[in-house]
């Protein structure tokens, strides 16, 4: 099997079929607490979520379920297409090692066309932190056939969300978007 390193993932020419490393990947304890997606513009958010306190780890999930927890589906409507940049504001936790390196490597696709490939790099987290990351994308310029494209085809749109510590691959979460009109 290919090792799955950020190389590897920088390669790839389309979203990926399987999540590429195992729950259980994650030796770091990370846990995401809160994930917000805003408008830089305005300053409007987009999307929050945050994890309920009382809610069961990922890794203590029935197998069946965990694949399915690593998937988010996300509505923005075709007004999307107007931003120029979002901000994703994460807040998340790490167990009792050190973080080194902590790189996200964010690819997206329409169908099997890679629109924009991001990478983010957080240098350290001591021990059993808590730490708030906010990296800011730069919305693709995209041609009016392919944006109709994707607004007439919800969820074809994807993105693959790989996580590294150094160069270990620690976590992998897959996104669909949705930029049909709204109801």
């Amino acid at each position: 099997m290919q090792q799955v390193t950020p190389a590897y993932v920088r390669s790839l020419n389309g979203i990926t079929q399987d999540f590429l490393c195992p729950v259980n990947a994650n030796t770091y304890n990370i846990q995401f607490l809160k994930f917000r997606i805003r408008d830089m513009d305005s300053g409007q958010t987009l999307f929050e979520v945050e994890r309920d306190q009382d809610e069961e780890s990922i890794e203590n999930l029935p197998p069946e379920y965990q694949d399915e927890a690593r998937r988010i589906k996300y509505h923005f409507g075709p007004q999307f297409f107007e931003l120029k940049t979002v901000g994703a504001q994460l807040t998340f936790s790490v167990g009792d090692k050190p973080v080194k390196n902590f790189t996200i490597i964010e690819r997206h696709y329409f169908r099997e066309h890679l629109l924009r490939s991001y990478e983010f790099q957080f240098p350290f987290c001591i021990p059993n932190s808590t730490n708030t990351w906010e990296h800011i994308y730069t919305i693709p310029e995209i041609d009016e056939a392919m944006r109709q494209e994707m607004i007439n085809n919800p969820f074809q749109t994807k993105s693959d969300s790989f996580y590294f510590v150094g160069d270990q691959l620690v976590m992998h979460n897959k996104a669909e978007y949705d930029y049909s009109p709204f109801d």
